[in-house]
């Protein structure tokens, strides 16, 4: 088995090894559904921010039955916005018509050009119209908005874009995880952390949530309490908001544009 193999099959074994012995874990493990795997698309792109994507991969892959796309318009290695290379498994042309989960991640400049990439948004518009869920963390639920998937949604984003989503047709909450029927999206950054967890039981159930909450011991006992604008130190908070206007700023000028095309205005 090379090192690829081993890495993507990692996240099964620790479920599985939890699952062998006891009746409970047998009860458990009735949840994985039967049959062929549950189809998950997670859209790739350039720039994205790799956590946006690995913490949620993390759980997903470890859900047992599922087959998960890295989706991107070819076959390439995509560099993140820190330096992390990540390669597409799946071009846009042969993702499963028909998917369980569409996911994106999100970024800063990555995520503004892909709000203005006809072929990114008309793929994420025909998958999310079919998909069992439709899902986002930080600020990928803007490129979901612009793909027209979050009209008459409640949604969350990235802190410092969320006010960007009412453009879109969305009704922003500022919370770290938002369920509206099966729209999820989780918040900024580590955030889908919290949102692996909470799809998970969407499609497991809380049991194995709990499991694979144990499983990859999150336990989060953060040193600072400054994660979020009102926790953070005032100045802190400002100096974080000057760092992150000018992508603000693009971000809602991309929204303008497709909320014309959108007619959302």
């Amino acid at each position: 088995m090379n090192r690829r193999v081993f890495a993507r099959s990692l996240s099964g074994v620790i479920a599985s090894s939890l699952l062998a012995e006891q009746p409970q874990q047998q009860a458990i493990h009735s949840t994985v559904p039967a049959g062929p795997p549950q189809e998950i698309g997670m859209l790739i792109y350039p720039r994205m921010t790799a956590l946006d994507l690995i913490g949620p991969q993390t759980f997903l892959a470890a859900l047992m039955n599922v087959k998960v796309h890295l989706l991107w318009k070819e076959s390439a290695l995509i560099l993140s916005d820190s330096g992390i290379p990540i390669h597409s498994t799946t071009a846009f042309r042969d993702c499963p018509k028909n998917l369980d989960v569409l996911f994106v991640p999100g970024g800063a400049s990555g995520t503004v050009a892909v709000m203005k990439d006809p072929d990114v948004l008309a793929f994420v518009a025909d998958r999310g119209a079919r998909a069992r869920y439709v899902t986002s963390v930080c600020t990928g639920s803007l490129v979901l908005g612009a793909a027209g998937l979050l009209k008459g949604y409640k949604a969350t984003s990235h802190w410092s874009v969320r006010d960007v989503l009412p453009l879109l047709g969305a009704t922003p909450l500022p919370q770290r995880v938002v369920v509206d029927r099966n729209r999820i999206t989780g918040a900024g950054v580590t955030s889908g952390i919290d949102f692996g967890l909470v799809l998970s039981a969407e499609l497991r159930g809380t049991s194995f949530a709990e499991m694979l909450q144990l499983a990859f011991e999150y336990d989060p006992q953060p040193p600072f309490q400054a994660g979020t604008p009102d926790k953070a130190p005032p100045d802190i908070a400002e100096h974080t908001r000057q760092f992150y206007a000018p992508n603000h700023d693009s971000a809602m000028r991309a929204a303008k544009e497709a909320q014309k095309r959108l007619h959302l205005a």
